[in-house]
């Protein structure tokens, strides 16, 4: 699965262990993003975004969050003056589920 794979899909909802994600499918998904690390111990994944400007951060933001309201998947956000960090995670599972996979691809396609 490519990015523009996990991007086009959408998240379902996900509850229990169950549809946490083998650390093997991890890496494999994970591959795909460029930039994008696991953090909290391998519950979450990770990125910073670099700006030129708090405006531009901003109008990210924005955009992250409307997306994230479609697909009823919020991340964590961290902003400053040009840069925001958005993590990723489930914490239905305890860890990472497909969605976060999707919405990380999902914000990459923001930026193309």
């Amino acid at each position: 699965m490519n990015r523009n794979d996990l991007a086009n899909q959408h998240c379902q909802p996900r509850k229990g262990k169950e549809n946490a994600i083998a650390p093997d499918q991890v890496q494999e998904l994970l591959a795909q993003l460029p930039g994008w690390e696991l953090a909290n111990d391998g519950k979450a994944i990770v990125k910073d975004f670099r700006f030129d400007d708090f405006h531009r951060t901003l109008g990210f933001i924005n955009a992250v969050g409307f997306m994230a309201n479609r697909e009823d998947h919020h991340p964590d956000l961290e902003a400053g003056y040009g840069h925001c960090q958005v993590l990723w995670s489930t914490h239905d599972v305890g860890g990472l589920s497909l969605n976060d996979f999707v919405c990380a691809a999902r914000v990459e396609a923001l930026l193309a």
